[in-house]
């Protein structure tokens, strides 16, 4: 190999090296901004992750907590006092609902016999409607608590019988004749929709064979159209009180207007016989006293006296109730 060849293949060499050298340096460039990205984005999602374990562990704990309380709720609505309370309260609301608490009695507590109902509906005419809050909630509980149907299908059945042992016992009671002119009806409320449609899932005829015992059966929606009805009786009774009282109000004005109307004539008659009585006084001037004044003030006695003025104008005379349309002379 001469010099001049090896010289050559040297500066080729050299110079294919330094155009790698020059590639790698440019594919670290572009490469660097995708890397710079990919790390941020791997910072990021351990950053989510991180907020989602957290969040997990709050929901976690909110649905314990949740969970806590609604067993502590349904073992108190197990104990009767707390079923009546909650009966009591929702049969308020209902009546608030309606509009009807001004017509509404309330008995929160129990009399010694038992046989006072929670809440006396008022009606127009002086008739009353009793209406008996009842909860029956421990066998619908057991229903819903149930891990197959054929438990379920028992704790309905057993539901259904409480709600009718509910039925009977009001019956019994005939709260009806309690109270002077009562419908022989009394009402039986319950605090949820869900407690009528369970037991209606068991026995369909419940509701028929409840209404034959004089027992109506109303969860809150059916209560309030009940009452929203006697709230408009109400409304109408009012009205024709309002009525009435009005007729009798109408009929003291007039007769109060027709004494006032007497005491008014009989003052114009007695104005007209005063401007009469004025006018003639006037007359009597003219033709009997002011000749005399003239001569004696012409012999140069006395001063002249200031003269009366007649009065031409006439009193008006009001216009009776049943005269039609007259000219009237106006004063």
């Amino acid at each position: 190999m001469t010099p001049a060849t090896f010289l050559a293949g040297f500066v080729l060499a050299l110079g294919l090296g330094g155009f790698a050298v020059w590639l790698w340096f440019r594919s670290q460039e572009a490469t660097r901004p995708l890397s710079e990205s990919l790390a941020r984005l791997e910072a990021q999602m351990r950053e989510l992750e991180a907020h989602r374990q957290h969040a997990l562990g709050g929901i976690d704990a909110h649905l314990s907590s949740l969970s806590k309380d609604t067993v502590a709720l349904a073992q108190a609505l197990r104990g009767p006092n707390s079923r009546g309370r909650w009966g009591e309260l929702t049969l308020k609301r209902v009546a608030e609902l309606a509009g009807m608490v001004p017509q509404c009695d309330f008995f929160e507590q129990v009399s010694a016999d038992g046989r006072r109902p929670d809440m006396i509906v008022r009606l127009p005419g002086g008739r009353a409607l009793p209406v008996d809050a009842k909860a029956p909630l421990s066998a619908y509980l057991d229903a819903e608590a149930a891990q197959d149907a054929p438990a379920r299908i028992a704790a309905l059945d057993r539901h259904a019988q409480q709600l009718w042992r509910h039925v009977q016992e009001l019956s019994g009671r005939e709260y009806w004749g309690q109270f002077d002119s009562a419908p022989e009806l009394v009402v039986l409320f319950l605090p949820g929709e869900h407690f009528l449609s369970a037991a209606l899932e068991r026995r369909p005829d419940l509701l028929d064979a409840a209404l034959a015992r004089k027992v109506l059966i109303a969860t809150p929606v059916t209560l309030v159209s009940v009452l929203k009805g006697v709230a408009f009786g109400w409304r109408q009774e009012t009205l024709s009180a309002n009525a009435e009282e009005l007729r009798r109000i109408a009929g003291e004005f007039h007769e109060r207007m027709r004494t006032f109307s007497e005491v008014h004539v009989e003052s114009g008659r007695n104005l007209q016989r005063a401007l009469e009585a004025y006018n003639k006084s006037v007359a009597s001037w003219d033709s009997r006293l002011l000749p005399s004044l003239r001569r004696m003030r012409e012999l140069g006695v006395g001063t002249a006296p200031p003269e009366p003025i007649a009065i031409d104008v006439t009193a008006r005379v009001p216009r009776p109730v049943d005269d039609g349309p007259r000219n009237q002379t106006v004063v």
